[in-house]
């Protein structure tokens, strides 16, 4: 698609429709090459810069919703995240978009100031660093609690994602893409939404969770406190429990990866229960969000791999990632995650 369509040329025309009068002197691509989404450095002839991110798949009034709620958690959250997160730009006061459509092709622009990058994460971490991320998670996620009420509507949830991967399912597409497989990931479906209610999950209150936490979208400051976060692409209201498959990526004593997997195993890890400990103390958790923990990666799983994956991952990541869920996340996972372990470990 890139090779038909010029992407740079739709986020120039998407400037000149927010502020024509500040010439562009030209436009960078940094976009993540693992990802389908591009992202752009604006360079004007004024010498000032913004960023630039172009979309092309999921709807169009949730990439708008999402961004106007975590613009509205920038502006509520208090000391000492006032200034965690990246903020959109607006134009008379409202959150800017652009849309494009060629009639094949249907993309959206979204413009953000840039963000000062503090100390980036190394591959591997401490096991003190890992008790420091534990504990400044629980209290990013207490003060997105204490705002929650404050923010725009949300009305993406894990149900509606999982029912619109059903119906995905009995498409003639969707019987195409998952052949061989359809069965299982309906099974797949079905045990996550039943499992939602039988733990009450359904009842809890959503907080803004980001779920990508990988070390490319977020600095610490010299104390290992956050200190900024970017990045977007996964956000939703839902449960806090959404964030932690990421972090338990992070503590890994494998470390980032350049060819990366998603398997549950870093979630039994023991540098992982550090992280849980140090969180816990901060913010307790409750018996059924550590079940849930399943849950939230299998959601990860049928949502982000299988739903969304060739939409999102460029088509290489895409298919082996599928493969491997389809090989190995799936029958591992009722093997590979132990909530007693994790229920000692805090004591609950």
């Amino acid at each position: 698609m890139n090779g038909v369509i010029n992407f740079t040329n739709i986020v120039e025309q998407a400037w000149l429709d927010y502020d024509s009068s500040r010439p562009i002197k030209y436009i960078e691509d940094i976009s993540a090459k693992v990802s389908t989404n591009h992202v752009y450095r604006i360079w004007f002839e004024d010498e000032g810069t913004i960023i630039g991110k172009l979309s092309y798949f999921g709807k169009y009034e949730h990439f708008v919703q999402d961004h106007a709620i975590i613009n509205a958690l920038a502006t509520n959250l208090t000391e000492p995240f006032e200034n965690f997160l990246a903020k959109s730009l607006t134009k008379h006061g409202e959150l800017y978009t652009y849309q494009y459509d060629n009639g094949w092709l249907k993309a959206w622009v979204i413009f953000y100031n840039p963000i000062r990058v503090g100390t980036r994460l190394r591959r591997v971490q401490s096991k003190k660093k890992i008790e420091l991320l534990g504990q400044q998670l629980a209290k990013f996620h207490k003060a997105c609690f204490k705002v929650r009420n404050t923010l725009p509507p949300n009305s993406k949830s894990i149900e509606n994602d999982i029912n619109h991967l059903l119906e995905i399912l009995d498409t003639e597409q969707g019987q195409y893409e998952h052949r061989g497989h359809i069965e299982n990931i309906k099974l797949q479906c079905h045990t996550l939404l039943e499992n939602i209610k039988k733990l009450g999950m359904d009842t809890y209150d959503p907080i803004p969770v980001f779920i990508d936490w990988n070390i490319g979208n977020f600095s610490v400051d010299e104390d290992f406190n956050f200190f900024s976060r970017w990045d977007y692409d996964w956000f939703r209201m839902s449960s806090r429990v959404l964030d932690f498959y990421f972090f338990s990526r992070v503590c890994s004593a494998a470390g980032d990866q350049t060819t990366f997997s998603y398997t549950a195993d870093q979630l039994m890890e023991e540098r992982f229960g550090i992280f849980l400990k140090a969180y816990h103390e901060v913010y307790p958790l409750t018996l059924p969000e550590i079940s849930f923990m399943k849950e939230a990666y299998r959601f990860f799983i049928l949502n982000y791999v299988i739903k969304d994956g060739r939409y999102f991952f460029n088509e290489i990541y895409a298919s082996r990632l599928q493969k491997e869920a389809h090989e190995v996340y799936f029958p591992n996972l009722e093997n590979s995650f132990d909530e007693d372990v994790i229920k000692r470990l805090l004591n609950l």
